[in-house]
């Protein structure tokens, strides 16, 4: 992305956020209170001045019990929501703000990038690149996609896994995955007598294709 398409992508950010805020019901103090900054930046986060690291949009998401990739999709949407539980966000922004930018200095050092390099690609200072690897400074969504862009890796790769957003936002995945089964498939899963043949298939889609071989020929020998 160049300098216009940030700037596009941060306006887009802050209306998806406003429209995320709304359907929610949810007040601007809220949203900046459940995420641990100031009201006045997260009004700067709606009218795309700003634009907030992604683990401030991943404790959003969690707030506001939404799916993540409503920041990436070209449609809005309106979910129920129940209170947020307890979560020192402060902490857990500040952790994954180290994880990220250890994880954006392993994606460079993988494809032999210098950070003047990588500065030089996304108009991104040195200093500035320097300070988001080490985890001293949040990174803007917008500047993390062109930095990521600049590596050759995608943004889905850097979202939260193992922590509580994380295991939140899987669950979700879950949900939806099973929600796109066909209802004949959803009965299937759900009737407690064909648990054993979900395992067996969960324990069969592990095996290697060697493995998989030789069952198969095993099978083969004793109906025949």
């Amino acid at each position: 992305m160049n300098n216009a398409q940030i700037t596009i992508r941060e306006k887009k950010l802050g209306l998806l956020i406003r429209d995320a805020r709304l359907s929610e019901r949810r007040s601007i103090k809220e949203c900046a209170d459940a995420i641990g900054i100031k009201p006045g930046l997260f009004r700067a986060y709606e009218e795309g001045r700003r634009a907030p690291s992604l683990p401030e949009l991943e404790t959003l998401v969690y707030y506001l019990k939404l799916p993540i990739s409503q920041f990436w999709g070209k449609q809005t949407k309106s979910d129920s929501i129940s209170p947020m539980d307890e979560l020192d966000t402060a902490r857990l922004i500040a952790l994954r703000q180290r994880m990220i930018g250890a994880l954006l200095r392993q994606e460079r050092n993988n494809v032999n990038m210098s950070v003047r390099q990588v500065a030089a690609q996304t108009g991104i200072a040195p200093s500035r690149l320097n300070a988001y690897e080490l985890g001293e400074r949040a990174i803007p969504v917008p500047e993390l996609e062109t930095i990521l862009a600049a590596l050759g890796s995608r943004i889905e790769t850097f979202f939260d896994q193992s922590g509580p957003v994380g295991q939140w936002m899987n669950s979700q995945r879950g949900l939806q995955k099973f929600l796109d089964l066909s209802e004949e498939m959803q009965k299937f899963v759900c009737q407690p007598v064909n648990r054993p043949y979900v395992e067996l298939a969960m324990k069969l889609s592990e095996m290697s294709k060697e493995k998989l071989r030789s069952v198969a020929e095993g099978l083969l020998d004793i109906t025949l």
